[in-house]
């Protein structure tokens, strides 16, 4: 269905594995794309779809971050294990092992956007330009733009939410089907759902040791590590230029990109009409249309 790849392995990274996958020639003379998938906790492989974009003859890099897909599994370890720094740390590694450090883009979707901001303020010589898809600027942000969702849910769908949550039965079957409805209209409205989609959502929750760790239990309900992270007083110091997507039936609202808009200096907002969190595979052509412009003028 999709490019096979060129080259797909694991190299090593804190005395564990991340695996990853290039599409393309890395020496092909066009910058990368590297790819940093959502969650936390989630697989590269929802957003496969990206591999299309080297049929232009630029090298597309996927990676699962540490603790899930096929890099190395760590369910027993605790919270001060699972921390931002951890992913930003297996980034560079990747970008050094590949050799890419020196020349690259940066694609990151929901909790991969937030990774690739925190990795943009650090400033990396190498770092070209920066895509923040579908993601937000400040998780108290998220959560309250999340209430507010919930609460123009159908009233049983909101009751049943609000009911399990009070009780920390996430568990329950009810709350899963109210969750699902919730997705269904925030997250991916495609029907029938990709395959590279349920693919992911599987994985995620065959193993949510980092989901839930640093999340929680919904993408709605966030009681993780990260439920206060923020980023917006350091959006200033992104100094490559950086495209935000969303949808217009996201979780990422308007008033959770907000801050990129107004803090990063070289920065362009594209909205997906038809889509919510997913506009890669909700709306794929202008998907396709919107990077390819913005990767020929920027790589």
């Amino acid at each position: 269905m999709f490019p096979a790849p060129s080259r797909q392995a694991t190299m090593p990274f804190r005395g564990q594995r991340t695996w990853y996958r290039v599409t393309g020639d890395l020496h092909s003379g066009l910058t990368p794309l590297v790819v940093a998938h959502g969650g936390p906790g989630s697989t590269h492989d929802y957003l496969l779809r990206l591999t299309e974009l080297a049929a232009d003859g630029r090298p597309v890099v996927h990676y699962d971050q540490l603790g899930n897909g096929g890099s190395t599994r760590l369910p027993d370890r605790g919270a001060d294990f699972w921390t931002v720094d951890l992913f930003l740390d297996e980034l560079d590694h990747l970008l050094d092992h590949l050799g890419m450090a020196d020349d690259y883009l940066l694609f990151g979707q929901s909790w991969g956007g937030m990774l690739g901001a925190e990795h943009a303020v650090r400033r990396p010589a190498g770092l070209r330009g920066l895509v923040i898809a579908n993601s937000p600027a400040a998780m108290p942000l998220w959560r309250a733009e999340c209430e507010r969702l919930k609460d123009e849910m159908p009233q049983d769908v909101r009751d049943t939410l609000r009911r399990h949550e009070a009780e920390a039965d996430f568990g329950h079957p009810d709350y899963q089907r109210a969750v699902l409805a919730f997705y269904q209209r925030h997250v991916c409205r495609a029907d029938p759902l990709p395959r590279e989609v349920a693919t992911t959502l599987a994985a995620l929750q065959s193993d949510p040791t980092v989901y839930g760790t640093m999340n929680g239990p919904a993408d709605f309900h966030v009681i993780g590590t990260l439920k206060d992270w923020s980023i917006v007083d350091r959006l200033p110091l992104i100094d490559v230029p950086t495209l935000v997507i969303t949808g217009a039936y996201d979780e990422a609202t308007p008033l959770t990109v907000r801050p990129f808009l107004d803090h990063i200096p070289d920065v362009r907002w594209e909205l997906f009409e038809e889509s919510s969190h997913m506009p890669h595979v909700e709306e794929p052509e202008r998907f396709d249309a919107v990077m390819r412009e913005w990767l020929a003028k920027h790589g």
